[in-house]
């Protein structure tokens, strides 16, 4: 009996620890720089960009900025923004994302940040993950998790399912699917 209960307690404790990695897989830390809600959308077969939105929380006292991001997944990221202008949608290339202490991040399809994985080299499917390394002017390196998901956005964001639908070609930058 003593032996059947240690058994039980040993597979919960085994079960919690999977949950808090699972939980943990998309979050990573640099310094002050904590990452977490790592997520893409799945991709089509010939799609050739996707996007990953994640949080950004400077928890310390001085100023940093994410510079760049890289993943074996893509060809290229990059980090983008998206504006209104008028009654258009414009999406750039940003030169970072500036990080003033204390402050948070938070990207979302359809306006502000986001990052860009272009030239993918697989679909990307819903259950999948892959990691990410994010780079920061001062606090360095961070590696995480994102998670393919089909809740990574809100329905009427559409970015990357069918091309830029809703965007300004006419005012983009090169390299998007190329």
């Amino acid at each position: 009996m003593k032996e059947e209960k240690m058994k039980l307690h040993a597979l919960l404790f085994v079960s919690l620890l999977g949950a808090v990695g699972a939980a943990n897989a998309q979050a990573g830390r640099a310094g002050p720089i904590s990452l977490d809600q790592a997520r893409a959308r799945p991709s089509v077969a010939g799609q050739p960009s996707g996007a990953a939105y994640l949080r950004i929380e400077n928890k310390g006292s001085a100023p940093d900025r994410l510079v760049s991001a890289a993943s074996p997944v893509a060809g290229s990221v990059e980090i983008h923004t998206m504006a209104m202008e008028g009654n258009v949608m414009k999406m750039r290339e940003a030169d970072g994302i500036a990080l003033p202490p204390k402050s948070t991040v938070s990207m979302q399809p359809g306006m502000g940040y986001h990052i860009m994985l272009m030239g993918l080299r697989q679909p990307l499917k819903a259950g999948d993950k892959f990691p990410m390394t994010l780079t920061f002017e001062k606090a360095g390196k961070a590696e995480l998790m994102v998670e393919v998901t089909p809740n990574a956005s809100a329905p009427a964001a559409q970015h990357g399912q069918s091309g830029h639908d809703g965007h300004d070609m006419n005012h983009m930058h090169g390299g998007h699917g190329q």
